[in-house]
């Protein structure tokens, strides 16, 4: 998707400012609501941001990538489950085979994390649309890191 100059920009802001809320891109973009910031980031930026999990604004690895560069330094932060958490520690890193949610499941048993495949499956895709890790489809879909885990920083949600 080809960005217009003003996206490309507002972009930019989200990289700079996030964790963002809506009154503060509203104040950034002279606009009269967070409503108008909310259809500008449907219209524009779907693609690339999403909400955390206390309804902030961030932006996507790609996003990162679109305004710092492929060789960025920025270390994304973001808040995790518990199991986000344990997710990240055991699954392929960005260069490795991906896995299957039944190879993560039983990655994270093995160190001693035991849970149902639908609350992995659940994570895996938690993690997916911040964009932590990619599916890679396959037979079935695989999961795999989408950014080195050295340029994550993860906080730990209330839970």
């Amino acid at each position: 998707m080809t960005l217009s100059e003003e996206a490309r920009e507002r972009l930019a802001d989200i990289v700079e400012l996030q964790p963002t809320k809506n009154g503060e891109l509203q104040e950034r973009w002279d606009m009269d609501s967070g409503s108008e910031v909310h259809q500008y980031l449907e219209a524009e930026l779907k693609e690339y941001y999403y909400r955390n999990d206390n309804s902030l604004i961030c932006a996507t690895p790609e996003a990162t990538t679109l305004i710092d560069g492929e060789d960025s330094e920025r270390i994304q932060t973001v808040t995790v489950t518990s199991l986000q958490q344990a997710v990240v520690d055991v699954i392929a890193g960005p260069d490795e085979e991906s896995q299957s949610v039944v190879a993560v499941l039983h990655a994270l048993r093995e160190v001693g994390e035991d849970r149902d495949t639908d609350d992995v499956r659940s994570a895996l895709r938690s993690l997916a649309d911040k964009g932590i890790v990619e599916t890679v489809e396959k037979t079935v879909p695989t999961f795999r890191l989408a950014v080195p885990r050295g340029e994550l920083d993860i906080e730990l949600s209330e839970e």
